[in-house]
């Protein structure tokens, strides 16, 4: 039986690795000494890790150091949220941070946690999908030591102004509050340097960059305290303990350098594919786009109102297409919190469908989605009317 053609539209879930980072990989596969090792393989090994750090620290405009290699975003977030509260030298219920209230889950959750544990939390004003940037000032006090921000929601496509909070900060006399940023869907449309960003704490991911899963960093010069959350034998700046996966570290490597190179006209490209999308889908009665202030233009959130979208990403995978509801790493909610977060709308947030672009993402493609996904709606329609 022939198997039917697959169109992949979750890249904001999990960017298919790049002929890159498999050949990056598969070169750090021949060196499988420990890093940590003394003999010419850990060496071997070693060289692997310190040269993929070095490549990450020059697209970020960073000192080599400054790169600690974690397992993922979500245990970079923790080590900079978590790690850097604990590591202040002052009692966390003498601490203050302010967040995102629409942050990933692996962000939010830590500064919940923290919360339990005493620590002051306190979500940023957002005002038609922006942080309100006008009242960030009467929400700092005296104990006011982080402030976490998603550089791009993931689920929606919402651009933060991270260097707007930054300038605040300044204007306000309050450089001393650090910024913490989770920039992990960001490398495919824009450039990623530290000064551009305006953060102190920078969390990526390979998995969303087009590397092998398994791997992430976290941008954090010396200058800021932190507390390792994981014990053990003191590897990466004696931060993030545990024998470096130096082959996933080189894809990692890899798949961002091929981000960066190519985020101008990825960016482009998901446009008009954004548009195209939207041109060709607008005859969908009770259609609503979901999204903030500013938009990155390759993750799109749609709102069927009515619908059963759970339902149809079932159908339309059945059709050979992927997409999801909403971020992967809530599968257990029902419906979308940020959505529900921005709009107020349980209807709205109870319907959602996300659809997200890579740079091999075709026209074609697109246009045979839309013309999927207007039918499969009209049987949905037809089979609950």
């Amino acid at each position: 039986m022939r198997m039917r053609s697959r169109t992949y539209l979750d890249w904001a879930s999990a960017a298919p690795p790049t002929a890159a980072a498999f050949r990056a990989f598969l070169k750090g596969t021949k060196h499988f000494g420990n890093p940590s090792a003394p003999h010419m393989e850990g060496r071997e090994a070693k060289k692997v890790v310190e040269e993929a750090r070095t490549r990450i620290a020059r697209l970020m405009e960073v000192k080599a150091d400054d790169v600690i290699f974690t397992s993922g975003a979500t245990e970079a977030n923790a080590l900079a949220l978590a790690g850097a509260l604990k590591g202040s030298g002052r009692s966390l219920p003498d601490l203050h941070i302010l967040y995102l209230p629409t942050a990933h889950s692996s962000s939010l959750r830590t500064i919940e946690g923290l919360g339990r544990e005493g620590v002051q939390i306190e979500p940023l004003h957002i005002t038609e999908g922006a942080v309100d940037l006008a009242r960030l000032a009467a929400q700092l006090r005296q104990e006011t030591y982080l402030i976490s921000i998603d550089v791009v929601c993931g689920e929606t496509g919402t651009r933060y102004d991270v260097r707007g909070i930054r300038r605040a900060l300044v204007e306000a006399g309050r450089s001393d509050v650090l910024i913490h940023a989770d920039a992990s869907q960001l490398p495919m449309i824009e450039s990623i340097t530290r000064a551009r960003l305006g953060a102190d704490l920078i969390t990526l991911d390979a998995q969303k960059v087009g590397g092998v899963r398994g791997a992430g960093l976290l941008v954090a010069p010396r200058y800021i305290p932190l507390q390792p959350i994981v014990e053990g034998g003191g590897q990466e700046r004696g931060l993030r303990s545990g024998t470096e996966p130096s082959a996933l570290i080189a894809a990692f490597a890899a798949s961002l350098s091929e981000c960066q190179k190519g985020h101008g006209d990825f960016s482009r490209h998901s446009t008009s594919l954004r548009a195209r999308l939207l041109a060709d889908i607008d005859s969908i009665e009770g259609l609503v786009i979901n999204g903030g202030k500013a938009q990155v233009p390759h993750i799109l959130n749609l709102s069927l109102l009515g619908r059963d979208t759970d339902y149809l990403v079932a159908l339309l995978d059945e059709r050979g297409y992927a997409v999801s509801t909403r971020s992967s790493c809530e599968t257990d909610a029902e419906g979308s919190r940020v959505v529900l977060y921005m709009t107020g709308d349980a209807v709205r947030a109870a319907s959602t469908l996300r659809v997200s672009f890579g740079p091999s993402t075709r026209e074609g493609e697109i246009r045979r989605f839309a013309k999927a996904l207007i039918e499969t709606v009209a049987f949905l329609d037809s089979y609950t009317g």
